[in-house]
């Protein structure tokens, strides 16, 4: 839809501050300054308004959707990461990429129709502890309201998804968790790096064999469920047989795709194992844009040749490959650490001596108190670093965290007397 000439203003006002956030996501040399932050996400809440007023209260609207939506879009992910980035994970504007990662998860298991309970549950969980965040907010703005709709839309999907599973038989269970299981080895195949064979697909297909004549003979007694059984089993042949089409190679017109995904992918793996040490929340942001941008090439739920239309092999790996880096966000996201970029450094540090505190506990008494110096030097050089009992950043100013940073603090120094006295003993 075109921009109504009305929402110019609006629009530079909102690309400015995404020009803004987008050079403290590129400024690497120094801490993220909460005031800063604060003060960008004010003037979007001012401007969110304005738009809300110009679309007379309907600003989620599909059909008034323009570029302007686009560009509030990446203000409200930048956002989001840098209040997950300077410690403020309990606060409305730290909760839309979260929102916005379970939404694509959620699409993801509709799609291809495999989930359990646990999977579920698991979200459901994630959505009600981000529930309880946007309904404590007290300031009921419209950027607010946009994260409850958000909010609301997940909840129905995932409840549609909940509603299915509670409408299988019990006598189907079983069968349907063995399908969910052949799901689970088709999506390893496919993201595996080293690629599978047709020796690999084809004993999962003899598989499906084996639990289409079971379901034969469960379903003569026409139990509840069977149709989404049978519809599970159905797309597990036919993502059997994509995969063992794309074994020698993917169709041309999607190998980019299937590239692409397959560099994202690896990258968010090596991310998820050292993020917490060098991992600012806002690299997350590049991903996030190049995963929309993949869903965007999606027409009626496939990945089609541009040249003729047709539907070409290759759509289950993209989609195990996007389900793959959905999961991957999802669980980062989940694992956060509610503490100041500019506190990192310290709540890492201390992490490790508690974890080398709890190893020389395993094994018992020291052998002196001076193989435990080391340890007190260490914690005494970080308690050097509070003033007046707090952690500081470099410009004075006090960044979240605090209370995380002291107690892991107090553990390490009380797990130390202990050893202390040991070696004494």
């Amino acid at each position: 839809m075109s921009l109504p000439t009305q929402e110019i203003p609006v629009l530079e006002e909102l690309i400015s501050i995404r020009h803004k956030l987008y050079a403290l996501k590129k400024d690497r040399d120094s801490s993220v300054d909460a005031n800063i932050i604060n003060a960008l996400y004010k003037d979007t809440v001012a401007e969110v308004e304005k738009l809300n007023e110009l679309r007379t209260d309907d600003i989620w609207n599909p059909s008034s959707r323009n570029r302007l939506n686009d560009v509030l879009d990446d203000i409200m992910a930048l956002l989001s990461l840098f209040y997950i980035s300077i410690g403020t994970h309990r606060e409305s504007p730290a909760v839309y990429v979260q929102l916005v990662t379970v939404e694509r998860f959620l699409e993801q298991l509709a799609h291809m129709g495999t989930y359990t309970d646990t999977i579920l549950l698991e979200n459901e969980k994630r959505l009600s502890d981000i529930e309880l965040i946007l309904y404590s907010d007290q300031s009921d703005t419209c950027f607010v309201k946009i994260l409850k709709h958000k909010l609301k839309k997940c909840k129905e999907c995932l409840n549609t998804l909940l509603s299915s599973l509670h409408d299988i038989s019990p006598s189907l269970k079983p069968l349907h968790e063995s399908l969910v299981d052949i799901r689970k080895q088709l999506s390893a195949l496919a993201q595996r790096s080293n690629g599978f064979t047709a020796k690999d697909i084809e004993e999962i297909q003899t598989k499906l064999r084996f639990y289409d004549n079971q379901k034969t003979d469960l379903f003569k007694s026409n139990p509840k469920g069977k149709a989404l059984i049978e519809g599970l089993s159905e797309q597990l042949h036919e993502e059997a047989q994509d995969l063992l089409a794309s074994t020698n190679s993917v169709s041309e017109s999607l190998t980019p795709i299937v590239e692409r995904l397959k560099q994202i992918k690896y990258q968010l793996e090596r991310m998820s194992l050292t993020h917490r040490w060098t991992l600012r929340e806002t690299d997350l942001y590049t991903y996030h844009l190049q995963l929309q941008e993949v869903e965007k090439l999606r027409h009626d739920g496939k990945f089609r040749d541009h040249s003729s239309d047709t539907v070409p092999e290759g759509q289950a790996m993209i989609n195990f490959l996007l389900r793959g880096c959905y999961r991957i966000m999802t669980k980062m996201l989940s694992e956060n650490i509610p503490v100041a970029e500019a506190l990192m450094p310290v709540y890492n540090q201390l992490s490790t001596v508690r974890r080398c505190l709890m190893e020389e506990s395993k094994w018992g008494k020291p052998d002196s108190v001076r193989d435990l110096y080391p340890y007190q030097m260490k914690l005494a050089s970080i308690d050097d670093l509070r003033v007046n009992g707090t952690f500081s950043d470099k410009d004075g100013n006090i960044p979240e965290g605090q209370a995380i940073c002291v107690a892991l603090l107090n553990e390490c120094y009380d797990m130390l007397y202990e050893l202390i006295a040991l070696a004494d003993s």
